[in-house]
């Protein structure tokens, strides 16, 4: 097939990207390394394939900045979205997926598409002519990575990124453990009960924490010493090793967790939740490690109710690299220093699921618009994707540029004075109306 452009990586953004350009009517070639070669993290050669959880995190559009992304990339027919709320499995107020059936629904939609060719091809240089998306991700190839920093004229960045052990279902001890969700709360698709919880008794507790603190871990490369952790996917002893009491107001955190045989909240809870849509796979929540696999085992089975815990995956570590996009990147996601290609994805610097799709959303239509001879408008700073890329291609301090997952943060104030309570709820109001007039106004239907 005769292509109008190439897209670099068939991960979340990639495929997203892909998508909308199809959608649009443009030509596209999608190259994606995985089926030629491996990545350290990735465990097949599926298209979008979810690494690390199988979380999109709330779905609540209301009162939460990453719900409002979802709505906001459902309303612009986004694949991904698409394919989550086709797998949905139980997450109180999150949207979680089958991570194995969202990868698959992808690949089919992908593959089927007749303005798309999928191509197994590892790609070690930017292309010198051409329009391009390069979304290869945090675990962009060596070669393609040393390209991009000779392109952007500066060394690119890096972040350590560590991914949570999953555990097979049977092997749970519920006598020990018990299913609810955090004040009992109902979300799409689940009924209140839809986390496995394993209570901790303060002694249990104590022995866990210096369990972490002595458990031998992944050693570093003299290179990898001075690479900073992402603060949304802290490995769970380096949040131990900040406190006693960190991991109790984290991932341990036992508020809103009734024990039923005892009718109160144990001194720390660790939560499982449902990884795949047969609800045999459960992924420990929060506990990002870069322990040593043995180490895993040994540790984690002493954790009550998972004394003979069978895990499906054991957590690993990995490092993430991205550019300085607020420095690199203008307001369409093109390179400056060449403006044939755009970046997509969390290579940019976005941190998640839904926001490395949501910027693939965002290059392929801005990339359909160019290749149809016009532009369009970026979408409002008042909305989640405004927001988002605004922080991307100049809101951050290049400086200090780190991943940043979506939130309120990164929206302009609301003017006036309001109550704190009230706030989250006119972001999202007033972001729905930006969204609808944008629209309108730049024919993003």
């Amino acid at each position: 097939m005769t292509y109008q452009i190439q897209i670099i990586g068939g991960g979340l953004a990639g495929s997203e990207a892909a998508w909308q350009l199809a959608e649009a009517g443009v030509k596209v070639r999608l190259s994606e390394m995985r089926g030629v070669e491996g990545t350290p993290a990735h465990h097949t050669d599926g298209l979008a394939e979810l690494v690390c959880s199988n979380s999109f995190r709330s779905d609540d559009a209301e009162s939460n900045a990453v719900g409002l992304l979802h709505a906001e990339m459902r309303a612009l027919g986004s694949l991904v979205m698409a394919a989550a709320d086709a797998h949905k499995v139980p997450a109180g107020s999150a949207l979680a997926v089958d991570r194995d059936g969202f990868s698959a629904e992808v690949t089919a939609r992908i593959l089927a598409h007749p303005n798309i060719e999928l191509v197994r091809e590892r790609i070690d240089r930017l292309p010198a002519s051409g329009l391009a998306i390069v979304a290869t991700g945090p675990l962009t190839a060596a070669a393609l990575a040393e390209s991009i920093g000779a392109a952007t004229g500066s060394d690119h960045l890096a972040f350590f990124d560590a991914i949570a052990p999953i555990v097979h279902r049977d092997s749970i001890d519920m006598d020990i453990c018990w299913m609810a969700s955090r004040w009992d709360k109902v979300g799409p698709e689940g009924d209140g009960k839809d986390y496995i919880n394993c209570p901790m008794t303060k002694d249990e507790y104590l022995a866990f924490h210096q369990g972490l603190i002595d458990g031998e871990k992944t050693e570093f490369k003299d290179w990898e010493k001075d690479t900073p952790y992402f603060e949304g996917c802290m490995p769970i002893e380096v949040m131990a090793a900040r406190g006693l009491d960190t991991l109790r107001y984290g991932p341990m955190k036992p508020v809103g967790l009734d024990d039923p045989r005892t009718g109160r909240w144990p001194h720390a809870v660790v939560q499982l939740r449902q990884d795949n849509k047969l609800g045999t796979l459960w992924n420990m929540v929060g506990f990002q490690t870069k322990l040593k696999h043995g180490e895993q085992v040994r540790l984690f089975r002493t954790i009550p109710g998972l004394e003979k815990a069978e895990f499906a995956r054991l957590g690993g570590l990995h490092r993430n690299t991205f550019i300085n996009s607020p420095e690199l990147l203008d307001g369409q996601l093109r390179l400056r220093k060449a403006p044939h290609i755009r970046f997509a994805g969390q290579i940019t610097g976005c941190e998640g699921y839904v926001e490395s799709a949501a910027m693939g959303l965002l290059a392929g239509r801005f990339a359909a618009a160019e290749i149809q001879g016009g532009e369009m408008a970026p979408p409002p700073p008042a909305t989640a994707f405004g927001a988002l890329l605004g922080h991307i291609t100049g809101g951050a301090d290049a400086r200090t540029y780190q991943p940043m997952n979506v939130n309120f943060g990164l929206f302009p104030p609301i003017e006036g004075k309001t109550k704190k309570k009230d706030r989250k709820a006119l972001y999202t109001s007033r972001a729905r109306e930006a969204l609808s007039e944008w629209r309108a106004q730049s024919g993003q239907l």
